[in-house]
């Protein structure tokens, strides 16, 4: 059975990821991936505390709760980010961050 160790390594593993594709690729529909990523790092962490912390042999369902909130405020950033990326698409045809340094069009 995997220990509560187990979890948060491979959500830190993943966090690290994420954050390293944040901050290395230019892509910024990578960048979006690994935001997305971070994320589920995160979920991870709050589910693995809630099954390990439970009192009385039943888990704590707080963070559980609290797991349903952060997925759907992702899905509210998934439509408004790719809305977003959509128009800098059409904008400027690129969907490098590199191309993206300025304000004008």
């Amino acid at each position: 059975m995997a220990s509560l160790h187990d979890y948060l390594l491979v959500s830190g593993l993943l966090f690290a990821i994420g954050l390293s594709g944040v901050v290395l690729r230019r892509n910024i529909i990578v960048v979006f991936m690994c935001l997305e990523l971070m994320l589920s790092a995160a979920n991870l962490t709050l589910v693995a505390f809630s099954r390990f912390h439970g009192a009385n042999g039943l888990p704590d369902y707080h963070g559980q709760m609290l797991v349903f909130f952060v997925i759907t405020v992702a899905a509210a950033e998934v439509a408004v980010g790719l809305a977003i990326i959509v128009a800098l698409y059409r904008a400027r045809q690129t969907i490098s961050t590199d191309g993206l340094t300025s304000m004008r069009g």
